[in-house]
């Protein structure tokens, strides 16, 4: 079964992103559980987990179906060691939020180098700070963002991926979330299915789909390898349709939030619907 929604607003409430969803006709839903902008936030009370949940169980979404995301300023592999352990803990706070909401899942962005420290220094100090996080929270599992490749951001080949997972050490709890955006941006073909087909053969050799915990269904603006992060609705950019039908009718990708961060909230509901649409299709032999 495929889980499919979109990054909705929390405003007003935690609560209001379940609701939010609910409205679209979403499987899924994804959500900050802070301001994204902001290093710190008030704690969560009794009642505001309390409200969450409870409209979580009223609208039918588990744990399984929400996607949170962490802040943007988190860098878990700045090369500046008080950035580094600012980072770090404003993390293990991310996780710690997800545990008390009785989510399982955190997405975040992997981290840069900000050209100061080599690819591979980075790509270590990133999987010492998800063994930290792991070491300091329970139940929640970290699940790396492949990123576009824009700046120093580490994330967007599988091999950087892979080598951020190789650190870990509780395997259990380290995952992906590929964003088709990024992936194609980065260089990864997705404009039909064979393209779609052969990234993923490249994905299951390289990352392995055991680890894929979620993906973020978005067509691009940016070109093809340009490494450009600029998201598009589904059908207006330059992958096309056929990414989306291809991913909707394999079950490689079934039980997973898929969500879509596309770039017209009011067309959200058209969006979920048409992809819940493609299932229905006969799959091609």
């Amino acid at each position: 079964m495929k889980f499919i929604g979109a990054h909705v607003s929390a405003s007003g409430g935690l609560e209001n992103a379940a609701i939010r969803a609910a409205q679209l006709d979403a499987t899924a839903f994804a959500l900050f559980t802070k301001n994204q902008r902001q290093w710190r936030a008030a704690p969560l009370t009794p009642e505001i987990i309390s409200r969450f949940r409870a409209a979580c169980e009223k609208y039918g979404y588990h744990s399984s179906q929400i996607l949170p995301h962490d802040s943007y300023l988190i860098n878990l592999g700045h090369p500046v060691e008080d950035a580094l352990a600012k980072s770090r803990e404003a993390f293990i706070d991310e996780m710690d939020r997800c545990q008390q909401l009785g989510l399982t899942l955190l997405n975040f962005h992997p981290g840069s180098h900000l050209k100061q420290i080599s690819e591979d220094e980075c790509l270590a100090r990133i999987a010492q700070s998800i063994n930290i996080a792991l070491d300091k929270t329970r139940g929640v599992t970290a699940v790396i963002e492949n990123t576009a490749g824009q700046g120093s951001n580490l994330g967007f080949r599988f091999e950087q991926l892979a080598a951020i997972i190789e650190g870990v050490e509780d395997k259990s709890r380290v995952g992906v979330c590929i964003d088709t955006c990024h992936a194609f941006a980065a260089g990864y073909d997705l404009r039909s299915a064979e393209a779609c087909e052969k990234t993923f053969i490249e994905f299951e050799r390289i990352v392995g789909f055991e680890y894929l915990r979620a993906m973020h269904l978005n067509d691009a603006k940016s070109a093809f390898g340009s490494r450009v992060d600029r998201h598009n609705s589904l059908g207006a950019g330059n992958i096309g349709y056929d990414a989306f039908r291809w991913i909707m009718r394999d079950s490689r990708f079934d039980g997973i939030p898929l969500i879509l961060e596309t770039t017209n909230p009011d067309i959200w509901a058209e969006e979920i619907a048409w992809l819940k649409a493609q299932q229905m299709q006969e799959v091609a032999a």
